[in-house]
């Protein structure tokens, strides 16, 4: 990354949490705002939202999550449960000189910011998901409920679950995986054959770049220059960490068994699109919203919009943002 790549105003630190180090990208002064990103991005995936959040009078910081860009990347796959994220994010507010503040997140970022609000409401008194609406922890352990979805293939997350496997086909290609991944999950992508399967899936003995589709030209969201700060980022720190997160499904299902069917007290906002996989399967989580999220300020549904909400869509993502803020 480079200063160049920085929103206007912006620095770029590393803070000390613990035996840990958190990348951060600050801007603004007033109330905190923590943006967590998802797989496989960075903070960078919030740089249409830094400058618009910091002008209106938040301090907004975007992290590197542990295992990616120059935070901290511990080896052990256990390393990257969810308590530990949610300790990541406690520990880095404290060290920021806070008490409190509003965390949001997108795709993985959405659970670690919604498991971060129902674990330390003390903490986190205001949560925002993005993509991935909130589910208390089930019944049902995940991997066995991803092995239902999948039927004679296997799930994404099943794919992921095998250290190397998914690394050596990403790392293979690493700009060429992220562009097919990133534009395959997009608004712009073409509707799915559902007849060939989805990237959802991917058939036994195949890869999931084989279920990509590729755009003639990038989509306006995904210019030249923020693929390659992504290609590069990740060809420096790699992909173990990042997957090691999928490793945890069940871990965080056994670690938070005591919070099964819980909700989530504090001010809550959730933004996803109709032509995302995870807000359609999330539809009956989001229907239960009255009973999960009672302080829920919006849920807004993106007509159009895909799975890189902030990116696609960042001018209707900030207006909804900055609603929910103002009306802390």
């Amino acid at each position: 990354m480079s200063a160049a790549h920085l929103p206007a105003g912006a620095r770029s630190h590393v803070v000390q949490v613990g035996d840990h180090r958190v990348h951060c990208v600050e801007a603004g002064e007033g109330p905190l705002v923590l943006l967590v990103h998802g797989y496989p991005e960075s903070w960078y995936s919030w740089r249409h939202q830094i400058p618009a959040l910091a002008a209106a009078g938040y301090r907004t910081v975007a992290i590197d999550v542990r295992g990616y860009g120059r935070s901290s990347k511990p080896l052990a796959v256990e390393d990257y449960r969810m308590v530990r994220l949610v300790a990541d994010n406690v520990g880095l507010v404290a060290a920021l000189g806070e008490r409190t503040a509003t965390i949001i997140g997108h795709d993985w970022g959405a659970p670690i910011a919604w498991n971060s609000a129902m674990l330390r409401p003390d903490v986190f008194t205001a949560v925002a998901g993005l993509s991935v609406p909130f589910a208390p922890p089930g019944e049902v352990r995940p991997s066995v409920a991803m092995r239902a979805m999948a039927g004679d293939e296997e799930f994404y997350v099943e794919y992921f679950q095998e250290p190397g496997r998914a690394e050596a086909e990403i790392e293979a290609d690493v700009r060429g995986w992220l562009l097919g991944f990133m534009f395959s999950g997009s608004g712009d992508a073409p509707p799915p054959d559902l007849t060939k399967g989805t990237i959802a899936t991917i058939p036994r003995g195949a890869r999931m770049r084989d279920r990509f589709s590729f755009p003639d030209t990038l989509p306006a969201w995904l210019t030249e220059d923020d693929l390659e700060v992504y290609t590069s980022e990740f060809e420096h720190s790699g992909f173990r960490g990042p997957l090691n997160r999928y490793r945890n499904v069940d871990r965080d299902w056994e670690d938070l068994a005591a919070f099964r069917g819980a909700r989530i007290d504090v001010p809550a906002l959730f933004v996803g699109g109709d032509r995302d996989g995870p807000t359609v399967w999330g539809a009956p989580a989001i229907a239960a919203f009255g009973t999960t999220l009672p302080k829920l300020h919006r849920s807004i549904v993106l007509e159009g919009c895909g799975h890189w909400t902030q990116q696609e869509r960042p001018a209707e993502v900030n207006e909804a943002l900055l609603d929910f803020l103002r009306s802390l």
